[in-house]
């Protein structure tokens, strides 16, 4: 007599995260990390929007991470398994956080993973501005080896820097450009006192930061309502000879207007780690002016942030996988749309 017991069939669809793009060398940390959970991940050869649609349908992902591609309507609907999109980063304005609210999906970022890398590239930034070091570099590159290269040389003690937002890398900033003996002023939603003894920043309106700072620094999200803060308008109420420094986001800045600044002597130079479009159009203003300082979108950049930032996306989407709540999720949404069936078994 056969006592043999019946075949069950325990058969289940791969589990699947697709990664649309990223600014490293390579993923193999994503790679192992998701593969000791029995995770296999896809990446995208490119960010277009069919590509990562194309893919999340081909694979039947069940989490999405992305860097700066876009994640639109059609890439979060491509894949009807699809419980979780991660943001590789802090903002949010390149994924439709709306569209996975609708869809129950959560959204994640990590939104403290590079404070110190950012700020230390702002007071860079402010110091190589304040002591004309761009003009210098271009100047004695093509062979003037001369002081007066530059526009007269202030000292940066006492002058006075306006943070417009004033969250975890805006106070890191703070921190940073007191111990410098900069006068610091901000802005922000959170009501506060006037003058913060703690940190010693003085709180003000926007109008008044921009009509009293030496240097403005910007530290906001990308909004309907940020977007293009600096524009002909505002800068208008700049302080004549002011610097702009933008280390947030490209579209806080109309940068055509700020063209127009810079060429009619309002503004004295700018600094600008972020752009739209990126690449920008180096050979046009205001890249193209000796008075601007251009930088690759690097302000993020560290061994030790990459670190940070690629570990805890990939323990988000692996915590999600496992039916748990991940970290820094930045909508509100029911989580009891992951099925027994996804659940990560261990």
């Amino acid at each position: 007599m056969n006592s043999k017991p019946p075949t069950t069939n325990t058969t289940r669809t791969p589990c699947r995260v697709l990664i649309t793009d990223y600014a490293w060398p390579d993923v193999e940390l994503e790679r192992r990390m998701l593969a000791a959970e029995n995770v296999e991940l896809i990446v995208a050869p490119d960010g277009a929007e069919s590509t990562l649609a194309g893919m999340a349908a081909s694979y039947d992902v069940a989490a999405i991470m992305a860097c700066w591609a876009k994640v639109t309507p059609a890439v979060i609907d491509a894949s009807p398994r699809c419980r979780h999109i991660a943001r590789l980063g802090i903002g949010l304005d390149n994924i439709d956080v709306q569209h996975c609210s609708r869809r129950s999906i959560p959204v994640t970022n990590v939104p403290d993973y590079c404070r110190i890398e950012v700020a230390e590239h702002t007071l860079a930034l402010i110091l190589a501005l304040g002591r004309n070091l761009g003009i210098f570099h271009h100047a004695t590159k093509a062979g003037s080896y001369a002081i007066g290269s530059g526009p007269p040389l202030r000292r940066l003690a006492g002058r006075t820097v306006g943070i417009l937002g004033f969250g975890g890398i805006g106070r890191e900033v703070a921190a940073r450009a007191a111990a410098f003996g900069l006068r610091v002023l901000a802005t922000t939603r959170t009501p506060r006192p006037a003058a913060d003894t703690s940190s010693g920043v003085t709180f003000v309106t926007m109008d008044e930061l921009l009509g009293a700072s030496d240097f403005v620094t910007l530290h906001l999200p990308l909004t309907e309502n940020t977007r293009h803060v600096i524009n002909r308008e505002s800068l208008a109420r700049f302080r004549p000879g002011a610097f702009l420094i933008n280390t947030a986001r490209g579209g806080l800045v109309d940068h055509e207007a700020l063209a127009e600044a810079l060429a009619d002597g309002r503004l004295a130079g700018a600094a600008l780690d972020v752009q739209t479009p990126e690449p920008p159009h180096l050979a046009h203003a205001p890249y193209n002016d000796p008075r601007v300082i251009v930088t690759p979108h690097a302000a993020f950049l560290s061994a030790e942030s990459l670190q940070e930032l690629r570990t805890r996306a990939v323990q988000q989407v692996l915590e999600r996988l496992a039916g748990k709540s991940p970290a820094n999720i930045v909508n509100a949404v029911e989580l009891s749309n992951l099925h027994a069936s996804e659940v990560l078994q261990h």
